[in-house]
This record gives C-alpha cells, sequence and structure tokens, in this order.
C-alpha cells in the first residue's frame, strides 16, 4: 500500500511540473533580469549617497539596498563610455573613442563587435533600448543590428535636438534631427523631431513609459528581459521638465531640478520592477557615462566630489570618477560602500557570469574588462582589476591609474570652457590618491625615490603594446570584418 501511494505521489508531482506554465518557471532555472540606467553627464557628487546636495531619496534607497562603487571608471566622453559598456573593450580597439563631428563620416561600432545586447539576446532574453544610443547613426550601426529586440530613441546625442533653432540650419545639408525607433532584422524608422520642444519631455513621455511598457510585457511573457534606459538627462540642453522647474527653493536652479527629476524617474522604473513581481530577480545597474561637473557653469556647477577635473579638464579623477550603484536584493548584500575599482569595460563580462553566460565572451579578441561578479556576490574580496588606462579622443594613452598611485603623461591646458588641447610634460605626473585626492602634490616635487611606480606602470603599457600588434586597433567607421589568422 505504501508503495502505491509513494507511487501516486511521484506521479503527481511529475505532472505538476510538466504543468508549470512559462510564467511559472522553477526557481533555480530563473534568469536574473537586467536593468541598466545610464545617465548622461552625471558627477560623482551629485547624487545623496556620494555627498549630493539636492534631495535623491529614491537614488539614495537604490545605495542603502545595493553596492555602491566609490571608484568606478568610465571614458572621456559619451561614445567611448557606452562602446566600454557594451563591448567590454577599450573603445580604442573599437574605433569609437571619439564623438564625431557632424559631416566627418560614418562612425560607431563596426558591425563585427559583438554586444552586452547579443550576449543578453544569445541566452535567452528579450532586449531593449530607449533613449540615447550614440554608437552609429547608419542603417547597419544601429541598436536593432547590434542585439536589441527593439530601439525608440535618438541615433547621437541631445544636443542635436537645439540644432534646428539655427537660422541657418538647413543651409547646413544637414537632415533635421529625429527620434528613431526599430525592431530587430528591420530598418529603423524615424518617428518624430527631435528638437526643443520634445528636449524637457523625452525622460517623462516616453523613455521611461516605453521602459515600463517593455518590462510588463517580458514579465507577462515569462521571458528574462536585458533593458538599457539612455536617460538624457544631464547633457545640453540642460532645460527643466515644466514639473520640476524651480519646484522648491531647496531645488533652485536649472542643474539642481534636473537631478531632482532623475531621481524620480529611476524611482519609476524600480517602482515597476518592484510592481510586475521581479524585483528579488532583477539586477538593477544605475551609472553615468562621464562626469558632467563645470560643464556648463550657466545651467549649474554640478558636483564632482573632492576629486579634481571634469568633462573637459582630463585625465584627473573628476573627469573619469562617476556614481555608480548595483542592486539585486538576496545576492549583492545591502548598503555596502566599496573603494575596490570598477570600470565600463567590466560589465560585459561580470553580467555574463552574473546571468551564466560566460561561455559567450569572445576570445577572437582582446577583451580589457575584468569579470568582477564574484566581489559583487561576496564570493570575494576584490574585483580583480587593480589598474585603469583612460586614453584621449585622439585615442592616445593619457594617465594610467595603478592601485592608488596615478600617473599622468598627457592632460589638458587649464582653461576647460575652451576646451585647450593636450599638454605633455617633461616628467610624468605622479600622484598619491590615497590621501591627495585631488591631485595636486605632483610626487616628483616631494622627492625622486618615486620612479618604481612607474615598472607596474610600463608593464600595462607593453602588455597593450604587445595586443595592439596582434590586433591592431579598429579605426573609426572601418568596415572591420575580422582579424586574420
Amino acid at each position: 500500500m505504501k508503495i502505491i501511494r509513494s507511487a501516486c505521489i511521484l506521479t503527481i508531482m511529475a505532472a505538476s511540473a510538466l504543468l508549470l506554465t512559462p510564467n511559472e518557471p522553477r526557481a533555480q532555472d530563473k534568469k536574473p533580469n537586467v536593468v541598466f540606467f545610464l545617465v548622461d553627464n552625471t558627477g560623482w557628487g551629485d547624487w545623496g549617497s556620494y555627498g549630493g546636495t539636492v534631495p535623491t531619496p529614491r537614488l539614495d534607497d537604490l545605495a542603502r539596498e545595493g553596492l555602491r562603487f566609490t571608484n568606478y571608471n568610465v571614458e572621456v566622453q559619451c561614445t567611448p563610455t557606452r562602446s566600454a559598456i557594451h563591448t567590454g573593450r577599450h573603445p580604442v580597439r573599437s574605433g569609437t573613442y571619439v564623438v564625431p563631428w557632424p559631416g566627418e563620416g560614418k562612425a560607431g561600432l563596426s558591425p563585427w563587435e559583438y554586444t552586452i545586447a547579443e550576449m543578453f539576446s544569445e541566452s535567452g532574453y528579450a532586449t531593449a533600448l530607449f533613449g540615447k544610443w550614440h554608437l552609429g547613426d547608419s542603417q547597419g550601426r544601429l541598436p536593432s543590428d547590434q542585439g536589441y529586440d527593439e530601439w525608440w530613441g535618438i541615433m547621437n546625442s541631445w544636443d542635436e535636438a537645439g540644432y534646428t533653432q539655427w537660422p541657418l540650419f538647413e543651409e547646413s545639408g544637414l537632415p533635421a534631427p529625429m527620434i528613431w525607433e526599430g525592431v530587430k532584422g528591420k530598418p529603423s524608422t524615424p518617428v518624430m523631431p527631435l528638437d526643443l520642444n520634445v528636449r524637457p519631455i523625452v525622460d517623462e513621455k516616453y523613455i521611461i513609459p516605453k521602459t515600463i511598457d517593455f518590462i510588463d510585457r517580458q514579465v507577462a511573457a515569462g521571458k528574462p528581459f536585458f533593458v538599457y534606459v539612455g536617460y538624457s538627462e544631464m547633457h545640453p540642453p540642460a532645460i527643466p521638465n515644466p514639473s520640476f522647474a524651480n519646484a522648491s527653493t531647496s531645488r533652485s536652479g536649472a542643474f539642481a531640478d534636473l537631478i531632482a527629476e532623475m531621481d524620480v524617474r529611476v524611482g519609476q522604473v524600480v517602482d515597476a520592477v518592484r510592481k510586475a513581481g521581479v524585483e528579488d530577480n532583477t539586477i538593477f545597474i544605475v551609472s553615468s557615462d562621464n562626469a558632467g561637473g563645470g560643464l556648463i557653469p550657466q545651467t549649474g556647477p554640478g558636483s564632482n566630489g573632492p576629486w579634481r577635473g571634469n568633462f573637459f579638464d582630463t585625465p584627473f579623477e573628476g573627469s573619469m570618477r562617476v556614481p555608480a550603484i548595483v542592486r539585486w536584493p538576496g545576492h549583492i548584500a545591502a548598503g555596502k560602500a566599496t573603494e575596490q575599482m570598477l570600470a565600463a569595460v567590466d560589465w560585459l563580462p561580470t553580467l555574463a557570469n552574473m546571468v551564466g553566460a560566460q561561455n559567450l565572451v569572445p576570445k577572437d579578441r582582446p577583451i580589457d574588462g575584468v569579470d568582477a561578479s564574484s566581489f559583487m556576490l561576496g564570493k570575494s574580496a576584490t574585483t580583480g582589476r587593480d589598474s585603469y588606462m583612460f586614453f584621449g579622443i585622439d585615442g592616445e594613452l593619457m594617465s594610467v591609474k595603478w592601485k592608488f598611485y596615478k600617473t599622468i603623461f598627457r592632460y589638458t591646458a587649464q582653461d576647460p570652457a575652451i576646451g585647450s588641447g593636450y599638454v605633455k610634460p617633461q616628467l610624468p605626473l605622479m600622484y598619491d590618491l590615497s590621501s591627495d585626492p585631488h591631485e595636486d602634490s605632483n610626487l616628483w616635487y616631494v622627492n625622486l625615490t618615486n620612479g618604481w611606480i612607474l615598472s607596474p606602470v610600463f608593464r600595462l603599457v607593453e602588455a597593450y603594446a604587445e595586443s595592439v600588434k596582434e590586433y591592431p586597433n579598429i579605426k573609426v567607421g572601418e568596415e572591420f570584418t575580422g582579424y586574420k589568422k
């Protein structure tokens, strides 16, 4: 009798397993969703958890519920950072180390490059991008060509919203800037003008609602999702949303108004994930593409915290350190802040391992990112990164950070208002960031016993040079098809 009863129970259990709907996968089979919320031109010290003075309660909640990086490093401009995130490679390798000007020709990622969106797509994820792309503005180099199932946003950058206000714009021969949309396998199409009318409301009316709709659709379909939010602020032209302009005396000034709205928009996406019932199974990342403190003084100064430098004043820490918070309830320890080094190139290998797609990381090209997943999941004391190479908009090396020592081979002249050119000092500038975060005291001025620091720096430089010999860097706009072996 016991044998018969046991057999019946096993039969019922097996039948129950077969009857699970796509919306009810077994817990051990669930892949974590990923929301990558990338803000624009936001300084290290602009959010409350980083010492900012504008209230950012939703961002502060994320910091309390997740892991906050204080030594997260990005690239010199919008395009290079977005390229690093998408490929795990130094942008100089893929010909995306600079933002090209209108009329300079084809640019952006070669279709040969393998992106983080392609990795997620091949892992069974639904993928979408809403907002700013800035990694190619021609058919074949758009988000839907590079791994995204769908996208809605702009090919290039938000400053194009102001182009048509100029009286001679039509005579330039450039087409009027547009907002585009596309789906995988079909050409992308323009959907509406990108102008100063849509600029202040694009996040509220389009980017955030489309992100939330995408999340809801994928949860309803029982499919894991990767959504990349290319949020518009703080990129010029910085025009506050009417609902936030001068909302209170504590938020006076356009820059503060924009930070306040940013906080609300991040919160809306967090709420959507929670409402959809997938909060505990969603990795939520929020960071910036580059530092904006001091970029547009008329709009508001912003803050790069204790760090010297900004968007134009490179390669000082304020030009490369930005905020970054990662939350995954039950997996990433809450309420921690870390000085462990992380870089934009690290996201692809790190997320690959966190979602079980490490076998998809390319092996036929240099991958500069490190897999920091063990650190994020509390299994390692370090991220695995102890150095960071920073390149200029000419594709040449500017500085190397090794542990807490910084060596600068080139820097911009001290007139960021006009974007002065590079200066190459007779001796590299060297700083101890552990005691001199503002990079004021050049170690050469202290004594001449610090030359040893150059040894690990030049090992890194030589390793990069050797890799370039084997895998030459792709030129800007090149129709690259692969390395010949």
